[in-house]
């Protein structure tokens, strides 16, 4: 698979100089690419996580961090300078249907794609009180619709948007809180979901934009909402999909058509 940061945009339109961005689990896929699109913007990043990034983030620094412990957690955000916006990234799940594994294997799930950013929001709070700063919260169209085989995960991010909601309304108006509602990422990993070049284009073929989002097209996203030009957005979920899904009842039904056509 080709490298799928090569598409990345050039240049930043937004000036975040002088701020500094925290990303969790930002050491790959579309979390490095939020990374490198704050660098790109001018922000001091700090990226953390359990494992550094294989591949250097130009413009970040990397700090491992256990995102499951909460004092661990703590211990970060108090080390931290200064903060002016926290990108809640780290999340993901496995395919598991859920007979198939017992209710502590789905709760981990629960944990890293909920209770992990309420952690690191709760930990952040200070930081981001006295900068008036941002959250942004990376969701999944999967907390909007049916996720066979990773229920535990779409009901997670179902939760973090209404968390986000209620988070924009308790800390306002010193922290705006936002979430980022992400379709299908073509990633170094979007084989193992989607399978070889040809079963990324069948996907692709999906989606009305033609194609799978970018990590930097997700990072762009990020970045405006942690901008001036995002100072009065907030509470909101904002859709990063590429326009969705094409209703399967209409390919159905235009299937149908074209073989009643045919029999006559």
């Amino acid at each position: 698979m080709d490298n799928v940061d090569t598409e990345d945009r050039e240049g930043a339109a937004v000036d975040l100089g002088g701020r500094t961005a925290v990303v969790t689990g930002g050491t790959r896929g579309v979390g490095a690419g939020i990374a490198r699109a704050f660098a790109r913007a001018g922000a001091h990043v700090v990226v953390c996580a359990r494992r550094p990034p294989e591949v250097p983030l130009e413009g970040a620094d990397f700090v491992p961090v256990d995102l499951r412990d909460p004092a661990a957690v703590r211990a970060f955000f108090d080390a931290l300078p200064r903060l002016d916006v926290l990108v809640n990234n780290a999340g993901g799940a496995p395919y598991r249907p859920l007979a198939e594994a017992d209710a502590e294997r789905h709760a981990r799930v629960i944990e890293l794609n909920l209770t992990v950013p309420l952690t690191a929001s709760i930990a952040a709070y200070e930081h981001l009180r006295r900068a008036r700063g941002s959250i942004v919260m990376i969701g999944s169209v999967s907390g909007s619709r049916p996720s066979p085989g990773s229920a535990a995960y779409g009901a997670a991010k179902a939760g973090l948007e209404n968390l986000a909601r209620s988070m924009a309304v308790e800390w306002a108006p010193e922290i705006r809180v936002n979430t980022l509602v992400v379709g299908m990422v073509r990633t170094e990993l979007a084989h193992l979901h989607y399978g070889g070049e040809d079963g990324v284009a069948a996907v692709a073929r999906t989606v009305p934009l033609g194609r799978l989002a970018r990590p930097s097209d997700v990072g762009a996203a990020a970045v405006f909402l942690a901008s001036d030009a995002a100072a009065y957005i907030s509470g909101a979920s904002i859709l990063v999909h590429g326009g969705g899904e094409r209703p399967a009842f209409l390919d159905a039904a235009t299937a149908n058509k074209d073989r009643q056509g045919e029999v006559g």
